[in-house]
């Protein structure tokens, strides 16, 4: 195996890192805020539908078509074309990142859907008797609790997102699959390369397992009881 040219391949796809964080922070940032939304709807019967609608589409079909529906679909739309959109939906950037918030938010809100059922109802009564508001007994009880249920399959989502990020090498952006791709291109050794992408994400995935575990640490009650 030559190691020099493994070297030389893995300096040049750490130059897709920041597009492949750029993207995969973003979406789950926006992701994460369109979960919310979506759970917000549910309590209403219409909103209810809507929400089970979205996730069911965007959970039921693969990320790749949905990319491909979004950058190449739009665009056979003509008001799409003609309206204040296309400048952002013309570019491979912004649909890519658009497709990654989407896919992403349908899978987070179920998480929290999960993580607010997991709220032990006493503790939301304790709260009321003690004459807490709605406001205060959301933020001191049912979010820090739901936060501490839902961050295991979180911290999977995290993981998923990151690696999901490569489909959006099939759009032309370079983040760290697009630069293997090329590279196989044009050298043919697609061992090494790819062996080289798999590293990152590897990295990536053990950096995200690492911070839940640290995280699930901190937050839990029962270690605070522990270590005091």
């Amino acid at each position: 195996m030559d190691f020099t040219f493994l070297a030389d391949t893995f300096r040049q796809l750490l130059s897709g890192v920041p597009l492949t964080l750029n993207l995969g922070i973003l979406s789950l940032i926006g992701g994460g805020c369109l979960a919310l939304l979506l759970n917000l709807l549910r309590v209403s019967r219409i909103g209810s539908a809507v929400a089970s609608t979205y996730v069911f589409l965007f959970r039921g079909t693969p990320l790749l078509i949905q990319i491909f529906m979004i950058y190449y679909g739009l665009a056979s739309f003509g008001f799409i074309r003609h309206s204040f959109l296309w400048p952002f939906l013309r570019e491979p950037y912004w649909c890519g990142l658009l497709a990654l918030v989407l896919n992403d938010a349908a899978y987070t809100s179920e998480i929290l859907r999960g993580a607010l059922r997991a709220v032990p109802r006493g503790a939301v009564e304790a709260g009321r008797v003690s004459g807490m508001t709605r406001l205060n007994i959301t933020r001191r009880i049912i979010l820090p609790i739901a936060f501490r249920q839902a961050l295991p399959a979180y911290s999977g989502e995290v993981i998923s997102m990151l690696k999901a990020t490569a489909l959006v090498s099939t759009i032309t952006l370079m983040d760290v699959t697009g630069i293997a791709r090329a590279a196989v291109s044009e050298t043919w050794r697609a061992v090494e390369i790819f062996l080289c992408a798999g590293l990152i994400y590897l990295v990536f995935s053990l950096i995200v397992t690492r911070a839940s575990t640290w995280l699930e640490r901190r937050l839990s009650p029962w270690q605070f009881g522990v270590t005091s």
